[in-house]
């Protein structure tokens, strides 16, 4: 699948269920987008109700740390008034965890998935509350020095 079908995808959405309807069929929380397999982080506002992702029971956006700086972030709009939200594509090459929890939630519902060694398993929401706290740490390649260097040059 092209980048910019997946995104598009997620305009679709007309309720929060079935945003994480298109995400599942899309292969998220690891999905092949352009030949390359990616960690899927969403979050966003659907209609005043607010939704994230969260890895091994943190938000995605503390679980990974400086890596989502070197992450490719999508804004996106859904079909009803005041939705939308970003979608970040972590690649799965620079996920150094084997095996971790995914939970795409709003704090009521949700969508929760298994990743271990690069395949996936949907799992109920008792499962993940009970795995999240007995996974080993997420640990996901940050930026390099080189990187640091030349962002402090660009942040001054």
């Amino acid at each position: 699948m092209k980048l910019e079908g997946f995104v598009s995808s997620l305009r679709s959405a007309e309720s929060h269920e079935h945003l994480l309807r298109i995400l599942e069929d899309r292969g998220a929380p690891v999905a092949e987008v352009d030949g390359r397999r990616f960690l899927i982080v969403i979050e966003g506002d659907f209609e005043g109700r607010k939704f994230w992702t969260e890895i091994n029971g943190e938000k995605a956006s503390g679980a990974l740390g400086d890596a989502i700086l070197t992450a490719a972030s999508f804004p996106f709009k859904c079909k009803r008034p005041y939705t939308g939200g970003n979608v970040i594509f972590v690649p799965m090459d620079d996920v150094e965890s084997k095996e971790f929890v995914v939970a795409y939630t709003d704090g009521e519902n949700g969508a929760f998935y298994l990743v271990k060694d690069g395949d996936v398993r949907r799992i109920s929401r008792e499962e993940y509350e009970g795995m999240k706290s007995k996974m080993p740490e997420f640990r996901v390649k940050g930026i390099s020095d080189e990187q640091v260097e030349s962002m402090g040059a660009f942040f001054g």
